[in-house]
């Protein structure tokens, strides 16, 4: 039990934001005409946080088999980047790889990243815990919000937004007990870069790859806390 309750406790911070955040999804889908089972359905097997919310947009729209698919690996092609540096910690993660790989989001990331367990415990079994507490979140808000959708009326205004509000939050947490901010002022100079020069609907996967680059060059300097030359 000492680690389920560590596990929880670790996924805290994560608790409120997917709480919310799913029953927004589950508002948005219900109002589309998507109904309790689907907004089950979609969060238990597809769990995709932000694609979720375009994938109302996609089906409501008639979108075509192809273009589904090119927007779900455009939307979630940042999972390519930064699942790489999780591959020590699941390696020999055995029974519990196939989950945690699946349950591997933003917010989990951000509380997994730092390889860091409680003394005394499995790590694969404590990562599982974590992850599946946070995706339990996920699905327990798209329910709440599918059911409460069908008996209240809301309006979806903004809606989509609120994922956005989640990764700023993530961001703002990492850079206040991180010391070093090389990665971070990487991310966001390397992404308005790209966002200028290509745009704000094809700026996403050469930011991913220059963001992937510069850290790779600044790797040995940010992990010895060596000072990086303007």
């Amino acid at each position: 039990m000492n680690i389920i309750r560590a596990a929880f406790v670790k996924s805290l911070p994560v608790m409120a934001g997917y709480i919310i955040l799913g029953i927004g999804f589950g508002i948005l889908a219900n109002n589309a005409g998507y109904g309790f089972l689907w907004v089950l359905a979609m969060s238990l097997f597809i769990f995709a946080g932000s694609m979720q919310y375009v994938g109302i947009g996609l089906l409501t729209g008639g979108a075509s088999v192809l273009t589904v698919i090119l927007t779900t690996v455009m939307v979630n092609a940042r999972h390519l980047f930064y699942s790489i540096s999780m591959l020590r910690h699941y390696r020999n993660a055995g029974r519990y790889k196939p989950y945690l790989i699946f349950s591997l989001t933003d917010e989990t990331y951000s509380l997994l990243c730092d390889g860091q367990v409680p003394e005394g415990t499995d790590p694969d079994r404590f990562r599982f815990w974590v992850s599946l507490f946070n995706h339990s979140y996920w699905v327990l808000g798209s329910v709440i919000g599918s059911l409460v959708s069908g008996i209240l009326p809301f309006s979806t205004a903004g809606i989509e937004f609120s994922m956005t509000a989640l990764f700023i939050a993530s961001f703002t947490e990492q850079w206040i007990t991180a010391k070093d901010h090389i990665p971070a002022v990487t991310g966001l100079l390397g992404t308005l870069l790209c966002l200028i020069v290509f745009g704000p609907e094809r700026f996403l996967i050469p930011a991913m790859l220059l963001i992937t680059l510069l850290l790779t060059l600044f790797r040995s300097r940010i992990s010895t806390g060596e000072k990086v030359d303007a």
